[in-house]
């Protein structure tokens, strides 16, 4: 574990039921959007059935819909940041957690849902070219990642550590106060946080009682 029992209790300023009621609701509009989104695209022919692409084709236009969701995600939400009024009205509700946890990763202000998350997923799937099928298994994955990356977890073996630097402990920087204007990549890749020089690297330091902490790198 990134933080402790404790740490979650004194830091964060947002209840539990609160926190789940946000979520439900943000999911709610992105599954209208979506069920929206794949009728009015849908390709299928008179007797309902949608021809799929091959699994390479499948496998490029997910990769490719990761550069595009990553690509919108990192700007929005440096703006938000950036922009004083759009950070205290909005974007700051997700940050009452600072310290983040799996159920709280889609925890967001309605208006910021719906221009980070809905209409980056949205853009991510008109551009990439996918069908409906495709889309449900990229959106999946999106989410998991997204969740793990709120876990505050840093277990043994996870895939997601493995073949993604930007992981739990770099995105938990990012909800401490002095990495707040940095490790703004989400949910994939940190490539636009290293181009523009908001890349903050730290170290995971091993603690005597248990668990890790993510520790700023000092020049």
């Amino acid at each position: 574990m990134l933080h402790t029992k404790k740490e979650e209790d004194e830091k964060n300023s947002v209840p539990l039921s609160a926190v789940v009621k946000g979520v439900l609701l943000q999911q709610l509009v992105q599954a209208t959007v979506a069920q929206l989104l794949f009728m009015l695209t849908s390709k299928a022919d008179a007797s309902g059935i949608t021809t799929q692409a091959s699994i390479p084709v499948q496998i490029l236009q997910i990769i490719i819909a990761m550069f595009v969701m990553d690509t919108w995600q990192y700007f929005v939400h440096r703006y938000m940041h950036q922009n004083k009024f759009l950070y205290r009205h909005i974007h700051s509700q997700h940050h009452r957690l600072v310290v983040p946890y799996a159920i709280g990763a889609l925890y967001n202000h309605p208006l910021e849902g719906l221009l980070l998350d809905t209409l980056g997923g949205a853009l991510s799937f008109l551009v990439s070219g996918m069908t409906a099928r495709t889309a449900v298994i990229f959106f999946c994955f999106a989410v998991i990642k997204t969740v793990d990356d709120h876990s505050g977890l840093w277990l043994p073996g996870n895939i997601f550590h493995l073949f993604f630097q930007n992981n739990t402990a770099y995105h938990d920087v990012h909800h401490q106060l002095q990495g707040l204007k940095y490790n703004y990549s989400q949910p994939f890749f940190s490539i636009w946080d290293r181009l523009l020089g908001t890349h903050m690297p730290y170290h995971l330091v091993k603690l005597p009682e248990g668990g890790f902490e993510a520790r700023l790198k000092k020049d």
